[in-house]
């Protein structure tokens, strides 16, 4: 389904820096005013001299200006809500993409490293869909569905770009595994357009892989395996904030070095009707698989999406006038009703 709302301008979300340097600049001159008015005088002669200044009003100034910028910026990205849902028909593939999310994924033989690669890919195929469905799984010694067959692909890139090799307690990759889950996506017997894109290093701790993908083939499903890693390999660093500290070693003491295996990813493809892709090139990649979906059946169905989307900046500008109007006229000197309340017990 459609979004219910969508933001218009959101390169105008940068001026919202504006208030902690707003905040930052109030906070500093209130400390030079302290320090200031300690050299010349102190607390007690200062409330004589200066009866009716108030800390809470400063404060409040300082909000309502925020507020009204906040306001303000969000009139300028200009959202806008749809107000009217119809159920429209469209055709297209459905694909499953299985994301090998191993630790082997965090070794760097290809930048930045390979899962971060396998990210890019994924999102420059979405990217680059007309009306298909897509879901996601994440895969390791065991598979996860991340994102169910949807037509959102804002929210497949959201759930795509959350994904780590700590989601997964079952370390290991065993394809067969995503294989099965994948099955699981495509619930409509008479669809013959059923798409499985595995991307992977091919590292496969199991030997069922191809055939679990022969099995798939003879329910409909092509699949199509795409390599990310060097075949030379490369080590498998151990991170903290970023900083490398080590890399993984094996048992013997030995630094483990993983290599892009493309003989399994082959052999699955090869299983399954379809074809294995180098990752290295992420356009060549994604023209390929564009090429490939445009020469599949395509089949109707329904998807529900919003439409007459109304602008709605006029209320955000309405609010912002007005906390402009209130700073202003807020003045820094205390009011009859804050002196009642003493808030700040300023009057002992």
């Amino acid at each position: 389904m459609n979004q219910l709302y969508q933001l218009e301008e959101k390169i105008w979300f940068w001026a919202l820096v504006i208030i902690p340097v707003i905040i930052l600049i109030f906070l500093a001159l209130q400390f030079w005013k302290y320090r200031a008015q300690s050299k010349f005088a102190d607390k007690s002669l200062l409330k004589r001299l200066s009866p009716n200044k108030s800390v809470f009003k400063s404060v409040l100034k300082i909000i309502v200006l925020c507020l009204a910028f906040l306001c303000l910026t969000i009139a300028l990205v200009n959202p806008k809500i749809g107000t009217k849902l119809e159920t429209v028909k469209r055709e297209g593939v459905d694909i499953v993409f299985a994301v090998d999310v191993s630790k082997s994924m965090l070794a760097e033989d290809i930048a930045p490293n390979r899962l971060e690669k396998s990210k890019q890919l994924v999102t420059q195929i979405i990217n680059n869909l007309a009306s298909d469905r897509v879901g996601i799984i994440a895969y390791a010694g065991k598979a996860f569905p991340q994102l169910p067959i949807t037509t959102d692909y804002a929210s497949a890139k959201m759930f795509l770009q959350s994904m780590n090799t700590d989601m997964l307690s079952s370390q290991g990759t065993a394809i067969n595994e995503a294989i099965k889950l994948a099955k699981t996506y495509f619930d409509d017997e008479e669809q013959t357009n059923r798409v499985l894109i595995i991307i992977s290093d091919g590292e496969d701790h199991s030997d069922e892989a191809a055939s679990v993908a022969e099995e798939a083939h003879n329910e409909g499903i092509r699949i199509f395996t795409i390599g990310v890693g060097d075949v030379k390999g490369g080590p498998i660093p151990e991170k903290r904030n970023g900083i490398v500290l080590n890399y993984k070693k094996d048992n013997q003491g030995e630094t483990v070095i993983t290599k892009l295996n493309e003989d399994t990813l082959k052999n699955i493809a090869q299983s399954a009707n379809g074809a294995y892709l180098n990752g290295k090139n992420t356009n060549e990649v994604v023209e390929n698989i564009r090429e490939i979906l445009n020469t599949m059946d395509k089949t109707e169905f329904e998807a529900k999406q919003f439409a007459d989307f109304k602008d709605q900046f006029q209320w955000f500008l309405a609010f912002g006038i007005f906390f402009l109007l209130l700073d202003i006229f807020l003045l820094e000197r205390k009011t009859a009703w804050l002196k009642k309340l003493d808030l700040f017990n300023e009057n002992f």
